[in-house]
């Protein structure tokens, strides 16, 4: 299903930084009617205010607290678009001293971040009449890599949920688009040891145009766009088309 981003009201975590912030950014150019800047810390979205302006609206979300989705979901009540862009990286292998503190961290946001984000927003949608979820997925979801393979764990398991949502929510008219970026440069990308990585308006941008296409993966990026060539015929075959269970 396509959808337009023009005069639309939408909803971004983790918007103060990286990804998130170039994804307001591009949804303000696009002719967004709104976007809620969702963050931990209100203050942290101060800056993109004054680049953006008015159009932009800071709100606390905190995807391991529960009640901060909860409140969101009451306060953005107007929300045509979730794009769930929040996520952290721990980076350990199976055989790190703290590989299990380092997954549960990982999969409590990455993973139970996603499922409390589309609970509470699926129904807001659905008010709306449908409207588009969007989940920040990465190509480390459909190929671990042995350093941060608790991420890649993480990953995986919030694209699979991305990919029961993309059933579920079609039901009540929501497009769903998972989005899987190589190396970004963000702080996350610098964290983990990346180079040679793309701006994060080209993950921005991608969405706005996925979107329009009605898409259900993007492979934003370079490196990105490697893993959905070679993926693609799988992806048609297997996770877009229809099967009875």
């Amino acid at each position: 299903m396509s959808f337009d981003v023009k005069g639309r009201v939408a909803l971004v975590t983790g918007a103060n930084r990286g990804i998130g912030k170039a994804i307001v950014k591009s949804l303000v150019d696009h002719g967004a009617k709104k976007v809620y800047a969702a963050v931990r810390s209100l203050d942290s979205a101060e800056p993109l205010v004054g680049e953006c302006g008015a159009i932009v609206a800071p709100i606390e979300m905190d995807l391991q607290k529960p009640a901060t989705i909860e409140a969101a979901a009451k306060t953005a009540a107007d929300v045509d678009l979730v794009i769930n862009n929040a996520g952290v990286f721990g980076s350990a292998d199976p055989f790190a001293d703290d590989v299990f503190e380092k997954l549960e961290y990982e999969l409590d946001v990455n993973l139970y971040g996603l499922l409390r984000v589309a609970r509470a927003f699926a129904p807001v949608l659905k008010k709306n009449g449908g409207g588009a979820f969007v989940q920040l997925n990465s190509v480390v979801s459909i190929r671990s890599f042995s350093v941060g393979s608790t991420y890649s764990a993480s990953k995986a398991a919030s694209y699979s949920i991305t990919q029961a949502l993309h059933d579920l929510l079609k039901e009540q008219g929501t497009t769903v688009l998972s989005v899987h970026p190589g190396p970004i440069a963000t702080d996350m990308a610098d964290h983990a040891g990346l180079t040679d990585a793309d701006p994060p308006s080209v993950v921005a941008e991608g969405i706005v145009a996925s979107l329009a296409a009605g898409d259900f993966h993007l492979f934003p990026d370079k490196m990105a766009k490697q893993f959905g060539e070679a993926y693609a015929s799988y992806a048609k075959a297997i996770v877009e088309a229809p099967m009875e269970v």
